[in-house]
């Protein structure tokens, strides 16, 4: 939320309609329907999105089920999307992210957050190197550990995903949230001053392509004539 209101700026986001992609039980987005105009948030397991329009109830928040590579919402109609830890699940992320350029409004942007293959920790499972290795070994991997028997989450490295993403105009904000967790609200996760603040640091600072990825993805302005 800090950061699309940094992005923002003067632009009030109560103004905006945001569409959170693959928004699974919906608490992110009750929380986000106190800051924007409307909030819709999609997932493909309907299940979920059920439970979610039972728990949280607010007159801007709509909840429907939904597929990331197939948005059911008109060209340039959404003021901002929202796309959190998702593209590794999908099974097309090329399409995903196409889909997410066409329904933006043009200079309309996309808060995008996720992780790149190359991690000591793979977050789904907590098995070290598990995305770094070949995929054949990744699934002989996860047998072996008891964790199930295929690997199905694909993740892509830092160079991979600014290439999925040439058709946005990318702004970078991983090192900033990192070097200044109290100003973009994550001091909880990365206390200023402790090790794993300045661990983290290090690594921002002198290898981004291994820190998490916290982008926002504009899609470019409309041409005049």
């Amino acid at each position: 939320m800090r950061v699309c209101q940094h992005y923002s700026g003067e632009i009030g986001l109560n103004k905006l309609h945001a569409l959170d992609v693959g928004s699974s039980s919906g608490i992110i987005d009750n929380y986000l329907a106190d800051s924007f105009g409307q909030v819709t948030g999609i997932d493909i397991d309907a299940a979920a999105m059920e439970y979610a329009r039972t728990q949280f109830q607010k007159a801007n928040l709509t909840f429907l089920p939904g597929d990331a590579m197939q948005l059911q919402f008109a060209d340039n109609s959404i003021d901002v999307v929202v796309c959190t830890q998702i593209y590794e699940h999908v099974p097309d992320a090329d399409r995903m992210f196409a889909e997410i350029l066409r329904v933006l409004k043009p200079g309309g942007f996309c808060y995008f957050a996720g992780n790149t293959r190359l991690m000591f920790m793979e977050p789904h499972y907590h098995l070290p190197l598990l995305s770094v290795i070949p995929r054949p070994l990744a699934h002989r991997y996860m047998r072996m550990a008891g964790k199930g028997s295929f690997y199905h989450e694909k993740h892509f490295t830092y160079w991979t995903l600014k290439r999925k993403c040439q058709g946005f105009q990318i702004v970078d904000y991983s090192a900033a949230v990192i070097i200044d967790p109290e100003a973009f609200g994550v001091s909880y996760m990365l206390p200023p001053g402790s090790l794993k603040w300045r661990l983290a640091n290090a690594v921002a600072r002198a290898t981004p392509w291994a820190a998490p990825i916290i982008w926002i993805l504009r899609k470019p302005p409309a041409l005049t004539t």
